[in-house]
């Protein structure tokens, strides 16, 4: 008896600890960060387990989706861009979920996405879960306000270009709530590894590296006192950032949400 009760807690502990090295990150994919000219670019909206190509979450319509154009000098323009979404249903190594997807025309300067998807309910901790995501695509080299905040209520404001990363670069951000830099934010760290079908909407199969042991699928870095992080960035390919639970008292529906902010780069290997 007393050894199949250690077996058990031993397989708990297993799945437990699986269950928390694989985080939840919100999506906004598109194939490049840094365009050399304008044009008709694909996005997909998914919710999802990166690295490993896991559980992908059903999406509800999202409450925002929008786009912030600046070039140069020139005021932001915001573009709505939640009614051209069209819903998709996503398939990952493991399942298939529901997901968004549009075509966006890009043309010179920067072009920052942003997402407010409505709180996914996540049943294993009975609370709600809403990662506000940014994404910011670069066409021609000409910057923009890419250092700037958009207004959103949790938000990773860049600190350095997150299209012009080189492998083995820094990168660095600021967490703010609510325009408010949060000391000592939680933020998880994970690598796109299985890159993204855009024509079958799914994961591949083959992943780009094997992690030697379970912590290396979820980094975990914190801010400091100024909310501001830091990350070298040690291969080529697509970043996420998430800063966790950053609205402590945070209800939606009645129930706990955890209010998240996510950003992705894009890092380039130097030929």
């Amino acid at each position: 008896m007393k050894k199949k009760l250690v077996s058990f807690l031993v397989g708990a502990a297993i799945v437990g600890s699986a269950a928390m090295a694989s985080a939840h990150f919100q999506m906004i994919y598109t194939p490049e960060m840094a365009m050399t000219k304008g044009g008709k670019i694909p996005l997909k909206l998914v919710f999802t387990h990166p690295f490993e190509a896991g559980h992908t979450m059903d999406m509800g319509r999202p409450e925002q989706f929008f786009v912030v154009r600046t070039r140069g000098e020139n005021s932001p323009k915001r573009i709505d861009l939640l009614d051209t979404l069209q819903q998709i249903t996503w398939t990952s190594l493991t399942n298939s979920g529901q997901a968004w997807e549009t075509v966006y025309r890009a043309r010179g300067g920067d072009h920052i996405f942003c997402l407010l998807p409505e709180p996914y309910w996540e049943e294993a901790d009975s609370y709600y879960i809403q990662q506000n995501t940014k994404v910011i695509v670069n066409v021609g080299g000409e910057p923009g306000a890419w250092n700037e905040p958009v207004g959103l209520p949790t938000e990773i404001v860049p600190l350095a270009k997150p299209y012009d990363r080189w492998t083995g670069n820094v990168f660095q951000g600021r967490v703010l709530l609510n325009g408010e830099p949060v000391a000592n934010a939680e933020v998880e760290v994970e690598y796109m590894n299985h890159k993204p079908l855009l024509g079958s909407n799914s994961f591949a199969e083959e992943a780009e590296v094997e992690a030697p042991q379970r912590s290396f699928v979820l980094q975990t870095i914190f801010a400091d006192k100024n909310g501001v992080f830091t990350f070298g960035i040690p291969k080529a390919g697509w970043w996420g950032f998430a800063a966790l639970d950053l609205d402590q008292n945070y209800q939606y529906k009645g129930k706990k949400c955890s209010r998240d902010a996510v950003i992705w780069l894009q890092a380039k290997d130097m030929k």
